[in-house]
């Protein structure tokens, strides 16, 4: 008989791109799925499933949705450039409450849905890993380095561990030949996720989020220990993404890491 590894996980976001596509995934790993967010989800909940709308700027409402559970899967939050007030709520004072919660209901693993935009800023001719100093590429990309750093303050001071994936580029298929590096498959995203709850000793580990592209920015040597192998690649999608026209060489999305991030806004 398979043994489900968890009675309750709690995915945030869950009406979102990426919620949707793990909402179905997680199904196995866990007896019964805590799904929240602000916006309506579709369908309703369905067996071994529970639905929480939850605004993750209200400390009352998170620390209820997260009473009871095993695990959070973090994947809250803006999930693009907005302006700084538009992603203070929910991605600054959100992942305080998600963390403040864990500490109150006595829960000791969270995955956390960062980004690459945490090192945007890096050019796509370097090779980076975790311990390289951030460069956040704007206001969300400055979100996700405070998650890391709650992440981080939480394991050391409280002993609540994570794993904060820094999601490339998550899609069923890349897009533009930036994404032919930064592509991470449904699989793959899975899988990671998968090691991240599963992985004993994890402290605060960052890893890259990536499938095993040919080009590679992104050096993992400081997550080994989550047992991390991709399976997909983004190699099948090139003749097909080569195909389009490609952006002037001066494009930020062919000259840095975080491509568009590193211009959009101010918004003022």
């Amino acid at each position: 008989m398979t043994t489900i590894p968890f009675k309750r996980l709690l995915l945030t976001g869950a009406a979102g791109g990426l919620g949707k596509i793990l909402r179905e995934r997680l199904q196995g790993f866990t007896e019964v799925l805590r799904l929240s967010d602000i916006s309506p989800m579709a369908p309703a909940a369905g067996p071994h499933e529970e639905v929480v709308t939850c605004d993750l700027a209200d400390k009352a409402a998170v620390h209820a949705l997260v009473e009871g559970v095993d695990a959070i899967i973090h994947f809250g939050g803006v999930s693009t450039e907005h302006s700084f007030e538009e992603i203070l709520g929910p991605n600054i004072c959100g992942v305080f409450h998600i963390y403040e919660a864990a500490r109150k209901h006595g829960v000791k693993r969270v995955i956390f849905a960062s980004s690459n935009h945490t090192i945007g800023f890096y050019r796509q001719d370097e090779r980076i890993d975790a311990r390289s100093p951030r460069r956040p590429d704007s206001y969300y990309g400055l979100s996700k380095c405070y998650g890391e750093d709650v992440a981080s303050f939480y394991f050391d001071r409280y002993g609540i561990e994570t794993v904060s994936i820094r999601i490339g580029s998550s899609f069923d298929q890349p897009q533009n030949p930036r994404m032919l590096c930064t592509w991470l498959s449904y699989d793959d995203l899975t899988q990671l996720i998968q090691r991240g709850l599963t992985t004993p000793d994890v402290g605060h580990t960052i890893v890259f989020g990536a499938s095993d592209n040919r080009t590679v920015w992104w050096d993992n040597r400081y997550a080994e220990h989550l047992g991390y192998v991709p399976k997909d690649t983004s190699e099948v999608f090139r003749a097909q993404v080569e195909a389009q026209p490609a952006p002037p060489a001066d494009d930020p999305s062919m000259v840095y890491q975080g491509g568009a991030f590193v211009a959009a806004g101010p918004f003022n």
